[in-house]
Parts: C-alpha cells; sequence; structure tokens
C-alpha cells in the first residue's frame, strides 16, 4: 500500500446516514473516514454495521444528542486521544496516529448560531473563543509540533475565500464568511503553516463548495453553497498529498446531509 484514502465528512447523524456511508465506502474505498456531528453517545453508535465496512479500528468522542466526533479506520492507530477546548466537554476534537508518523486531528467547530456578534450571540462567541483556543495551543507548542506529521480536517463551518461562498459580497454579514470569522481561521490555519489540501488541486479562482443549505431545494441549480469542510496538513506533507476530491453526489442521495464529503489521497 503506498497511499491511503482520507475522508472529511459532516454525517448530520451516524445512524440516519448509514446506509450512504456504505455507499461511500463501495464508491470510493476510503481507508480512514473522519465523521462530524455524529450524534450519538458511545452506547448507541453502530459499531457492528461500521466494522462490517471494514473499520475495525474506531476512535469516538460522542455525547447524548449532538455533536459528536469519530475516527474510523482500516488501519491500526498507534494512540488517539479526545481533546476539549474553551473549558466545554462538547465532542468536538478527537485525534488518532496512524501509520506511526502522521496524526489526524477531526474537529467540528461550532457552527455560531445567526447573529454574527458575540456579545448578542454567545453561541458566535463560543466560535470565535474555539478558533483562538486551539490557535493559542499550537502557538505555544509550535517548537515541538511543527515537525510533527498532522492532518487537520473537518467542519470547520468557516468558508474563508470569497471563492468559497457563492457570492462574497452578500455574505459578508452572514455566520460562516464574516471577515472576524476569516481572522480567526486565519489565524488557526497560520498557527504551524498548515497546506489548504482543496486548494492544491482545486486552485483559485474556482468556486469549490461542500455545503448547500436544506432550505435551498433547487441547490444543484443555483448552487448557492459555501466550503465549511476542509483538509489541511503541515508543510511536511505538502508533497505527499497525490489528490482531492469533492464528493458532491452523496448531497442527491435520499435523505443526505446537508455536507458532503472531502477525500484527499496521501502517500505513506
Amino acid at each position: 500500500m503506498d497511499f491511503f484514502r482520507l475522508v472529511t465528512w459532516n454525517v448530520n447523524s451516524i445512524r440516519i446516514r448509514m446506509d450512504l456511508l456504505r455507499l461511500l465506502c463501495e464508491k470510493e474505498n476510503p481507508d480512514i473516514v473522519c465523521l462530524q456531528e455524529v450524534k450519538a453517545k458511545e452506547a448507541d453508535f453502530p459499531f457492528d454495521a461500521v466494522k462490517a465496512l471494514g473499520f475495525n479500528h474506531i476512535a469516538l468522542y460522542g455525547i447524548p444528542g449532538y455533536n459528536g466526533v469519530a475516527i474510523l479506520s482500516k488501519y491500526p492507530f498507534k494512540k488517539s486521544e479526545k481533546h476539549d477546548w474553551v473549558g466545554k466537554k462538547d465532542a468536538r476534537n478527537i485525534s488518532a496516529t496512524v501509520f506511526d508518523d502522521v496524526e489526524i486531528n477531526n474537529m467540528y467547530i461550532p457552527a455560531g448560531g445567526d447573529i454574527p456578534d458575540p456579545i448578542e450571540n454567545l453561541s458566535f462567541a463560543h466560535k470565535l473563543c474555539f478558533m483562538d483556543d486551539v490557535a493559542e495551543y499550537f502557538e505555544q507548542h509550535k517548537p515541538e509540533l511543527e515537525n510533527k506529521k498532522m492532518l487537520l480536517c473537518g467542519d470547520f463551518n468557516v468558508a474563508p475565500s470569497e471563492n468559497d461562498v457563492w457570492n462574497h459580497k452578500q455574505l459578508l454579514k452572514v455566520v460562516s464568511h464574516t471577515p472576524i470569522e476569516v481572522e480567526r481561521l486565519k489565524r488557526l490555519f497560520n498557527s504551524l503553516n498548515f497546506v489548504d489540501a482543496v486548494r492544491i488541486f482545486y486552485p483559485e479562482p474556482q468556486k469549490v463548495f461542500s455545503w448547500w443549505s436544506y432550505r435551498n431545494p433547487n441547490w444543484q441549480t443555483n448552487n448557492k453553497g459555501r466550503r465549511l469542510d476542509h483538509i489541511w496538513v503541515t508543510p511536511n506533507l505538502k508533497n505527499r498529498l497525490l489528490s482531492c476530491k469533492i464528493i458532491n453526489y452523496m448531497r442527491c442521495q435520499e435523505r443526505p446531509s446537508d455536507h458532503v464529503p472531502v477525500m484527499a489521497e496521501i502517500k505513506i
């Protein structure tokens, strides 16, 4: 095996989307799947169904009702770890080391509500603080982290570039594309000099989206999407990137998530 396929996907309930996970595996044959919003505590997670797809190694950080992240792998983990930020145990980040030296960080950054004001909207304040907390940790530990081979992926709930949204000007005051969110995500991006894997293969100014609102029944026709789902790698993994793919057909399936999977192929 010369490379592995990694998928990140906000599944929006693993139990509802098990058939779609099977379809994804049949069509794309991923080796590692990072899921966000699994919406299942450990007792309710479909371990047997997931293992039947070949993922015998599962790192799960789940809580009742909402959030939750999981890393599904066909290959053993050297170690896995749950992470909490801004003092909340809300199941938004889990990491696992595979192939001895690649640390995969699966992260679900808070959505932030509808009002882009941290004083009026505590959910938005949480989102900004979450990004600051992770960025500060990476900055403070940069000497020990900068040589680590790290992949940071997940639903970041921020579309940072004007080509990551269908209309830059119209969305400047809409949560997920406001300048203050973009600034915070940029700080996180710069904290370990990450490389945006998707943009290596879908270069600017190409429009690239991974999310389309459920409120938009004509999403394919008007294509009013946003790129909220990301795969970043540290510079020492850049030359090991072989491809990236936005798996849009998953949005066309019955009972889809509003996010589509994003996949990267990476040399081992």
